[in-house]
Order: C-alpha cells, then structure tokens, then sequence
C-alpha cells in the first residue's frame, strides 16, 4: 500500500474521535459535516438573529490567528462570541448558523465493552441559548425550525421531527427495514437520508480489542446494511441495501465503526468517505455505484466542500514551515486560486467567506488542538473570531464538534 493511502487511512480514524493530524496535516480531518443550501427556508431564524445582540468584527493581531483585540466596527450578518469555549449563544456568519455541537461520551458496558457515543447541545430559539439534550443523534434542517433526531439506544427504528420553537417532537417517522444510527437532512431540506446498522456503530467490543499507543481498548466491528431516503412531508421512506464495502487487501480497521452516508451537494447522490483515490465514493439513491459528479470532482476531504455558487472548492492544509494556512482551488480545474489563513475549513459562510479553525499568534505551532471558529474572507486579510479557542487534545471527551446550518 501506499504511503499517501496509508496516510488517508489513518486521517479516517481520526474522524471518529475528533482526533486532530499535525498542523502539516490538518486540512485533511475526514469528519463529514453538512453545509446546507436552502434558500426558500432561510428566513426561518430571522426571529432567533433578532433577540441577539449585533455582530461585530473583531480584527486579529495576525490574519488567520484566531486572536482577538476588541471590538471594532459591526459587520450585521455575523454573530461572534470570541469569549465563549464551548458556545453559549447563538454563533453565525453569513448564511449560515451554528445549530448544534456535540462532545464524546463513553459508557462502559459489563463485559468489557464501551459506547463511544455523543452528548449534544442544540440551538433553542426560547431561551437563545445551546440547550443540553438527550438525543442520541441529531441534525437540524435548513432554515432552524426543525430538527430529525434519533433516540438512544442505537440503532432506532424511527426518526423523530423535534420542532425547535416548542422543544417537542411533532411526529415520528418510522422505520420497517432496520435500525439506524445518523440522520441527515437533504440540502433543500425536503428528505432525510438515514443510514441503518445490525448494531450501535459507536460500541466497542472488548473482543476485538487492539493496541492503542500502550493501551488495549475495545475495538469496532462492521455493522451497516443499508439506507433509507424518507420523504419529510409523506414520511415515506425507501430502504436500500448497501453493506459494510470492506477492503480485500486488509483487515477491518478496529478504530472505525461509523460508515454514515452524506448527500452530494445537490443532493441528487450519496457519498462515503474512502481511505483511497478519490477520496469519496458514490451512489445512487437505489445504492448502486455512481460516478463523481463533475462539479465535485476536486471536492475533497477539507468539510467545506463547494462554494454556495459551485465555483470554488474548499481544499487541504497548504500550510509550510510556521504558516497555518489551507488552499481554495477553482472547482473546475483543480487548480490554487489562494490561500486563506486557516487550519480546517469547514463551511461556506457565503461565496466570498469560509468558516474555520483557526489559532491565536503562535498557539498552533505549540499546540494544534487550541483551535477557535473564525470566518475568513478569500482576501486573507478578514478574519474574525466566532468562538473561544477548544481546550484539550484531539481525543478528549470534553472537546466540542460544531455542526453547521443554513438559517
């Protein structure tokens, strides 16, 4: 095997734990979040932006650091809290919003097993304020007025529809084919796409333990069998088969449990994360094998993916020496357009800003994993804080995942 699949390989495992690479590898974090397009829903948080305060802009001693001085001048359509680590109230730039975020939690099973599960807080548009819930799995839908979740005690045979203003679920959705353990809204916000499993992907077996730096710890198993693609509005939902792929030249990896599907961004494909060339595989929506769409050709690990307009990708850590820096190619070439200063990009804030990770002056060169959410413009020159910096290592349970929403 390769050394550039190896490499990919590994980035795979960190996906699950929250595990950073080094600042030479950071750009290539293989966590699959959604960056949602729906611009009939969008006004639906227009009353949730209106009980926060103004935006403003926060200038950073050094572009793409991530640290702030005080406020400056305002800038309407972002909402920063440079201050708070993890996230108290409402963060957003651009079209998008921060709808959710999640820690690891781990429950010990009798027997030697653990549930490498996930605590949540989501957005509540009451109190203004990321609220903790129970919910073993959730995903809020473009415009924040509704969110699918799913109960604990993974995988579940129904899908819940939580309205966000009352805090209750409206109705269930169920499932006759098979449990499942991830949910995602399409981009226009109109289906779900849930993939199924024989059993929890987050429970680690104490029989297929494996050596982690000087540790054995339960492993994972291989448990997907399938996906369902479910009408929101009819609650019809459509099984197919699509099992656990497997790799003919090695074992099952022990650190991998989660096989989640995601949408193309038009969300006429699905897709799943490959250790190899081309990064991404794809199919239809009977499951069968599909070619990468042509407007996702360059698309690939980075999370921002596309740009609202499809004319930019956003690409890998292109950082050297000291530079914590990541590339934006032309999506139908392939080629550099630029370098923006940060160190995962994660979201479209609109065609002209990025959503990313990035560092206080000098911090990422002492210690990677003190990232903070900032928006970058392609100039290279704005940059703004949106959330205090994370605190602790890659793999520490108290370290917050953001998930992203079109408001």
């Amino acid at each position: 095997m390769r050394v550039e699949e190896l490499v990919r390989r590994s980035l795979h495992h960190m996906a699950e734990s929250d595990a950073h690479p080094d600042p030479g590898l950071a750009g290539r974090a293989l966590r699959t979040r959604r960056r949602r397009r729906a611009r009939g829903l969008a006004g639906g948080v227009a009353a949730v932006a209106a009980v926060v305060a103004v935006a403003v802009a926060v200038p950073l001693a050094v572009p793409g650091s991530g640290g702030g001085e005080p406020a400056a001048s305002p800038q309407d359509d972002v909402i920063g809290r440079p201050g708070e680590s993890p996230p108290q109230q409402l963060i957003a730039a651009g079209d998008l919003a921060l709808s959710a975020y999640h820690t690891r939690r781990t429950e010990a099973l009798p027997g030697g097993d653990t549930i490498e599960g996930r605590s949540w807080r989501l957005y509540d548009p009451d109190t203004g304020r990321y609220e903790e819930t129970d919910w073993a799995w959730v995903d809020v839908a473009p415009g924040m007025r509704t969110a699918a979740v799913l109960e604990r005690g993974l995988p579940v045979d129904r899908i819940g529809l939580l309205d966000l203003a009352s805090g209750e679920v409206e109705r269930w959705i169920p499932l006759d084919r098979g449990g499942v353990a991830s949910v995602e809204f399409s981009p226009d916000g109109e289906r779900l796409l849930a993939t199924a499993y024989s059993h929890n992907p987050d429970r680690r077996f104490k029989d297929a333990s494996y050596w982690l730096n000087d540790d054995k710890v339960p492993g994972a198993k291989p448990s997907r069998t399938g996906f369902y693609v479910v009408d929101v509005d009819s609650g019809d939902a459509a099984y197919a088969a699509l099992p656990h792929r497997g790799d003919p030249d090695m074992p099952d990896d022990p650190e991998v449990g989660r096989e989640d599907l995601s949408w193309s961004s038009d969300g006429e494909l699905l897709w799943e994360h490959s250790p190899y060339e081309p990064g991404r595989l794809y199919y239809d929506l009977s499951g069968t094998k599909a070619d990468r769409p042509e407007r996702e050709k360059y698309v690939s690990y980075p999370e921002a993916g596309l740009s609202p307009n499809g004319r930019l990708v956003g690409g890998e850590f292109a950082g050297e020496g000291d530079e914590i820096s990541s590339e934006v190619l032309d999506a139908k070439t392939g080629e550099r357009v630029t370098k923006v200063p940060g160190q995962q990009l994660l979201a479209w804030a609109d065609d002209d800003r990025l959503i990313a990770w990035g560092c206080d002056p000098g911090v990422c060169q002492e210690n990677e994993f003190r990232n903070r959410l900032v928006v970058i413009g392609l100039d290279g020159d704005t940059v703004i804080p949106l959330s205090g910096a994370r605190a602790g290592n890659g793999g520490d349970a108290g370290r917050w995942v953001p998930e992203f929403t079109e408001r």
